[in-house]
């Protein structure tokens, strides 16, 4: 075999052992750049859940204290009606106090001095829900009325 064609056979096995080489580093390379962003990404996502946590326990603690405000807002001082006069509902607003109807049951109070008050407590950014504005908007437009059902029982 002549040393020309030893000398072409010899560069094209060394090319092709050069790019395989090269390919296999580029390769690795690529491989590296992906398990860093992986480890990036999987950083990422461990700090957005903790703070996902964080929003949760601290979301869940706002409407437990505003659940315990609704339940003891008769007995805290700036409730200005008499507990007994108020009942308790929860939804869609929380109290309809009957102001008036405990001094007059007791014989203490008159009939007209009884005042119907609908009331919902809030505590820190909470506001009206929609549903609330509606009821609060019919009752500042007089659509309030009482009914009485009698229901028969056969004997």
């Amino acid at each position: 075999m002549p040393a020309w064609m030893i000398l072409v056979i010899g560069m094209i096995v060394g090319a092709f052992l050069a790019s395989m080489l090269l390919a296999r580093t580029r390769h690795g390379k690529i491989q590296a750049e992906y398990e860093a962003y992986i480890l990036e990404l999987q950083a990422e996502h461990a700090l957005a859940l903790q703070a996902a946590q964080k929003r949760s326990v601290n979301t869940s603690r706002a409407v437990l204290k505003g659940k315990m405000a609704e339940q003891f807002a008769p007995v805290l001082p700036d409730f200005n009606y008499l507990p007994a006069d108020a009942r308790f509902l929860g939804d869609p607003i929380d109290y309809v106090i009957f102001d008036g109807y405990t001094a007059f049951r007791d014989g203490e109070g008159r009939a007209e001095d009884i005042q119907v008050v609908f009331m919902d407590i809030k505590s820190g950014q909470a506001r009206l829900t929609a549903g609330q504005k509606a009821i609060a908007q019919a009752i500042e437009q007089k659509r309030v009325r009482f009914e009485t059902l009698y229901i028969q029982f056969d004997e």
